[in-house]
């Protein structure tokens, strides 16, 4: 993977590749295959945002029934972040979203007006739904305000997709999980974020992302794990952005398939793969718009892979 020189020597210019990664990882350290306890996951996040890599951080995933534990951990730390003022929360709802949609109304105001100094607000909320018509009864549950996100069976995403459109929100794909049969092929994600796109429906993705190129890797941190083929996040966003801006849906499954980081090329003024290529402009827009984030259960590891192909 190929960093022009022009971008390693401009410090005040923004690159592609900065385009591209900025809040692109929701924190999910309370989830498999990492399932850390709620202190050291809330740690963890703290860190981060406190690291050189802060601008990368996007939000911290908590299950709305643990809220209550997550803001005894939060206000429990001694400072705020300087430049990270105050964390953004994204939400999974339960069995009860009522009452999970009330827990919500609860904290934003109180830990917003922490004693600490420190502020978290929940900003979105996710949930897993089998059908259309559970986006549309659960959509006139969850208040206007808060972004949601609709994690819908690529089975039945067209209809589904459909619906998430006509509410007005998002949708969510699972790209991985601990088993090589959670991870769907090329062809399915394409057809997710094709349709997204269509429908002008932003999404997310999560599970399986913990690297940016399409590789092999173990499932899980056992060291009995089983390994297989996992999407990369770097194909599956540029994958977006190419969608978003008109390319075909043959090319994206050819970028997703992709495992030479010689195929990509990021410099000052876009971005390219193979002889194809996308403005800074296409890929701002795709992100701030259309793709906008993917949750992992562990940060340090995309970094690290990041820096070994001197995208960091």
């Amino acid at each position: 993977m190929e960093i022009s020189q022009a971008a390693r020597n401009s410090a005040d210019a923004v690159d592609a590749t900065t385009v591209l990664l900025r809040d692109l990882i929701d924190y999910a350290g309370l989830f498999p295959p990492a399932s850390l306890a709620m202190a050291p996951a809330v740690a963890n996040y703290d860190a981060y945002s406190r690291s050189e890599q802060n601008w990368i951080l996007g939000r911290f995933i908590v299950p709305a029934a643990r809220l209550d534990e997550f803001e005894k951990a939060f206000t429990g730390l001694l400072t705020p972040t300087p430049g990270f003022p105050s964390w953004r929360l994204s939400v999974l709802l339960g069995s009860d979203p009522v009452a999970d949609v009330a827990r919500i109304r609860e904290f934003n105001p109180r830990v917003q007006n922490s004693a600490s100094g420190r502020r978290a607000i929940v900003e979105a909320v996710e949930v897993k739904v089998a059908n259309a018509g559970e986006i549309t009864r659960l959509s006139g549950i969850i208040p206007a305000e808060l972004a949601a996100y609709f994690e819908i069976p690529l089975s039945n995403c067209r209809e589904c997709i459909a619906a998430v459109a006509a509410c007005g929100r998002r949708a969510k794909i699972r790209a991985g999980g601990e088993t090589a049969d959670k991870f769907p092929p090329p062809e399915s994600v394409v057809e997710f974020i094709r349709l997204c796109a269509a429908a002008r429906v932003p999404f997310k993705a999560t599970a399986g992302l913990h690297h940016p190129l399409r590789s092999v890797h173990r499932f899980t941190y056992q060291p009995e794990s089983a390994s297989g083929i996992m999407h990369g996040f770097v194909n599956v966003f540029l994958a977006a952005a190419f969608l978003r801006a008109g390319r075909n849906a043959n090319l994206a499954v050819q970028l997703l398939a992709e495992q030479s980081a010689q195929a990509f090329h990021f410099d000052l003024d876009g971005a390219g793969w193979r002889e194809h290529r996308l403005s800074r402009d296409e890929i701002a827009s795709a992100r701030r718009e259309f793709s906008i984030s993917f949750g992992s259960c562990s940060f340090t590891e995309p970094i690290d892979d990041l820096r070994s192909l001197h995208l960091l």
